[in-house]
């Protein structure tokens, strides 16, 4: 499946029930674009996605699921501080760094954030703290 925003690749997961309100549309199924990191609602997913294709760093399972939700939600802090906040902690309770997950991102090859890694990583070292 294509990203609606900008044609990337995408990889769909399963929503782990505790995220679903911060899913989109509340789905049981989205998909992160390896190109962008928007996120978008899908019909269905595998039980383990493969996260790779966005970066050989990002998490997986649980993790990854929780990590790419905030990934969608990074476009604005000042609205979805509270899903960013949640998804996070989720993601590093089920064992991601996610700052460093954010660093290696903001260097990767082939990305086009739907918003600015660096900015956003500083601003979110701060409200994790």
């Amino acid at each position: 499946m294509a990203c609606s925003a900008c044609g990337g690749r995408t990889v769909a997961f399963a929503v782990p029930a505790a995220l679903r309100e911060y899913a989109p549309e509340s789905s049981a199924h989205a998909t992160l674009c390896a190109s962008c990191l928007r996120t978008a609602p899908a019909d269905g997913g595998p039980s383990e996605p493969t996260f790779e294709a966005v970066h050989e760093s990002f998490p997986s399972g649980e993790a990854g699921a929780a990590l790419a939700l905030a990934l969608g939600h990074l476009d604005s802090l000042a609205l979805h501080r509270d899903d960013i906040d949640d998804c996070c902690s989720y993601a590093e309770r089920a064992g991601a760094d996610v700052l460093l997950t954010l660093d290696r991102l903001a260097t990767a090859d082939g990305l086009d954030p739907h918003f600015d890694v660096e900015r956003r990583r500083h601003q979110l070292a701060e409200m994790l703290r």
